[in-house]
């Protein structure tokens, strides 16, 4: 297959992050096609210079429509805030280019429908950044389910709390904006928690929800005074899964000593698999085997048997890192390029996700059980 330009529009955290996996997917992976860093975009153009020297990019505008539109650009990369995501990526589509966007897709369910429906008649490949369902450790408890090591699923429990706005003098930033961020915690980690729920239990038909907002203003950064938070901070919502199982989903941005504790367990009628991804490279199973003095937990440390892990490195217990789960992500889009299978998660498969988070926020207002 020929070389892919890529093209990326944003260099912050997740900027960083889409640059080092497309700088390394090929060292790491070595069955994807070759690729080229093209063209990066930012503001303002010095910046930009500055970032596609750091990156690797061979060039650098200030002007996101023309890096959608360059000829020498096959895929676009959006990691930009929330409210960006929307025109960038239908700009892109129109322009032919396959899309790599963060989560989430956009700040409404409406628009987010609109960007797969374009994706969908434009027969370009898209994926969004749910990297998180990428571990192996993760992948590895989707076949101990499959291979029926807990028997039937009964029960999921999982919360996803970390605690960058548990402080109240932290500055307000458009993350507190609906107009600009669109929902909170919910949109910024529940979406992840939600996208794990699926892998392992599948749908969810319905639940019933509550959610809050626990700092109602926070300071300007400027110091001229306090600015309204207008999205929650925690949510947490009971829910039904297609399957027959319960579960419960909770989720803040506002849990002091958390620092990205995104963790589940799920309990089936003959035992139970326990993850957190403070501690990414560990799976916990319990078996009802033998008898009760000798019945406990299993650690499963991640390694080269749990793919692909052996591409980073021929050991067990070395660790793979959250960067490494981007490759991961970033080589599964380039091979769905290639022909080799579908691109997961998807427009329709994020879509999917964030309208559970919509329901969320829809209970929560109004009070009721909400069916999706």
């Amino acid at each position: 297959m020929r070389e892919l330009g890529i093209g990326l529009i944003g260099t912050g955290f997740m900027g960083k992050t889409h640059a080092l996996a497309f700088g390394s997917v090929r060292a790491v992976m070595g069955d994807v096609p070759p690729i080229r860093l093209a063209l990066l975009c930012d503001t303002p153009l010095q910046k930009a210079q500055v970032m596609a020297d750091q990156f690797g990019f061979a060039e650098a505008t200030d002007d996101w429509r023309a890096l959608v539109n360059d000829p020498s650009v096959d895929i676009v990369s959006v990691t930009t805030p929330n409210h960006l995501h929307h025109e960038m990526v239908l700009a892109a589509i129109a322009a032919g280019k396959h899309v790599y966007c963060e989560k989430p897709l956009s700040l409404t369910l409406e628009a987010a429908q609109e960007m797969a429906d374009a994706a969908t008649k434009a027969g370009v490949k898209t994926m969004v950044g749910y990297n998180y369902i990428k571990n192996p450790a993760f992948t590895h408890a989707q076949q101990l389910i499959a291979d029926g090591a807990i028997g039937d699923i009964v029960h999921f429990r999982g919360w996803v709390d970390e605690d960058y706005q548990a402080d109240p003098k932290q500055p307000w930033t458009w993350r507190a904006k609906i107009a600009d961020a669109g929902l909170g915690a919910l949109g910024d980690l529940g979406c992840h928690l939600v996208s794990m729920a699926y892998g392992i239990v599948g749908p969810i038909d319905s639940l019933i929800a509550d959610m809050q907002t626990v700092h109602k203003t926070r300071p300007l950064a400027d110091g001229t005074g306090d600015a309204v938070v207008e999205n929650e901070d925690t949510a947490s919502a009971l829910v039904r899964f297609s399957c027959g199982a319960q579960g419960s989903l909770s989720t803040s941005r506002s849990a002091w000593g958390r620092k990205n504790r995104l963790a589940w367990e799920v309990h089936g009628t003959k035992g139970m698999i326990c993850f957190d991804q403070e501690r990414m490279n560990e799976l916990y199973l319990y078996r009802n085997q033998g008898s009760v003095g000798t019945q406990g937990f299993t650690k499963i440390l991640t390694g080269p048997e749990q793919s692909p892990y052996a591409a980073f490195c021929p050991a067990p217990g070395h660790q793979l890192g959250f960067n490494d789960l981007k490759v991961i992500e970033a080589a599964s889009f380039l091979r769905a390029i290639a022909g080799a299978g579908p691109a997961h998660p998807n427009f329709d498969d994020a879509l999917e996700f964030e309208k559970v988070i919509h329901a969320v926020a829809a209970s929560a207002q109004a009070g009721t059980r909400v069916s999706i």
